[in-house]
């Protein structure tokens, strides 16, 4: 049974969502506030994360980070919110969200939601077919329409759009060190601007990333006082 836990600071819509929940067989806990949500994930495993962003104790976009941070791809991440304009949106979905809602939506429309996305999350990691007579995959391979890195194995995993941003700059110059102010400028965007904490935090959440999906260590390597390089066994 799919855990989901609920983030949310009002009493009756969050008692509403996890009762609906539970309704359609999935375990569902509660939390209302920042602190409470932090104890429950370093108690239990939990397969969807639904969150509200105005907590009373901390911003939901934070706490996204941190889930994002802690679990990887593997936990998926709903919004829930009040806050509807665009920049809130693209804000959320930044900064780890997989799916953000208004909450005008429906119990029923949620719920969806969370059966979607608890299906895609397990069809996240896929290993690549190998025809009869198809060269075996011996090096790195990133998909620029499914945004998918491939490992020397065949194993896949979906990447995020600055995930693919960063490990795009980094592979087009395998071999030769790029230096932290570049990939900073090939990642920032409106909604959310880079400096040398955030690269750093990025490339840890990717290398973990892709170990617990692909199997094996992701080649990127700190080059001390320049920035980072890509450089697979056989470059």
């Amino acid at each position: 049974m799919p855990e989901i836990l609920v983030v949310e600071d009002a009493d009756g819509p969050r008692n509403d969502l996890i009762d609906y929940l539970c309704l359609k067989q999935y375990g569902a806990s509660g939390a209302a506030d920042g602190a409470e949500a932090r104890a429950l994930l370093a108690q239990q495993r939990f397969d969807l994360v639904i969150l509200d962003i105005g907590l009373p104790d901390c911003h939901g976009f934070d706490l996204a980070r941190e889930i994002r941070d802690r679990y990887g791809l593997s936990c998926g991440i709903i919004m829930l919110t009040g806050m509807g304009g665009v920049d809130d949106k693209v804000a959320g979905l930044a900064s780890g969200a997989d799916i953000y809602l208004v909450k005008h939506a429906s119990l029923r429309e949620v719920e969806a939601n969370v059966r979607s996305l608890l299906r895609r999350l397990s069809e996240t990691v896929t290993v690549a077919p190998k025809p009869a007579h198809a060269r075996p995959v011996t090096d790195w391979r990133l998909e620029d329409t499914s945004w998918c890195l491939t490992s020397p194995h065949g194993a896949q995993v979906q990447l995020t759009a600055t995930e693919f941003a960063c490990i795009a700059k980094l592979m087009k110059a395998r071999g030769s060190a790029i230096p932290r102010q570049d990939l900073i400028a090939a990642l920032d965007r409106p909604s959310m601007r880079y400096n040398e904490r955030n690269l750093d935090g990025l490339i840890s959440r990717l290398r973990r990333k892709v170990a617990q999906f692909c199997g094996m260590e992701l080649p990127i390597s700190v080059v001390y006082g320049v920035g980072y390089v890509f450089r697979p066994i056989a470059a």
